[in-house]
């Protein structure tokens, strides 16, 4: 009974080994990255201007009958010129960041919900026929 009230912590991505941010540096090259914090968890490119890499950590604790709950994420993130030098990096947290539902395959976007006042005036001028919304 009192195994089934104790959480269950669930560690997912990248595990850092302790230290090895701190041995990151501005020019570094991509492959001293790599060796110190080994393969990204994802990758990206911008505009043909460097790649970047981000190694992604997180931390859920779920207990019997609730939905999964994180706890912790971390995001190292490490940018390229286009010489695979190291031009910036920074580490977040999940208090740096807002929580996107990845499952869903949605972004939420600021402006995009509607007040009351405009879904009633979309209810009532989507309701008349001949009107702009029907």
């Amino acid at each position: 009974m009192l195994a089934a009230c104790s959480p269950s912590v669930d560690h997912r991505g990248y595990m850092a080994k302790p230290g090895a941010f701190d041995q990151i540096g501005n020019g570094m090259a991509k492959s001293e990255v790599e060796g110190i914090l080994g393969s990204p968890s994802t990758t990206a490119s911008v505009n043909l201007q460097g790649d970047s890499y981000y190694y992604i950590t997180s931390v859920t604790e779920s207990r019997a009958f609730l939905a999964p709950r994180e706890t912790s994420r971390e995001v190292i993130a490490i940018r390229f010129d286009q010489n695979d030098q190291v031009v910036s990096f920074a580490q977040y947290g999940l208090e740096d960041g807002r929580i996107i539902n990845i499952n869903s395959r949605e972004t939420p976007v600021a402006g995009s919900d509607l007040s009351v006042l405009q879904q009633l005036f979309r209810g009532i001028l989507g309701s008349k026929p001949g009107l702009p919304g029907t």
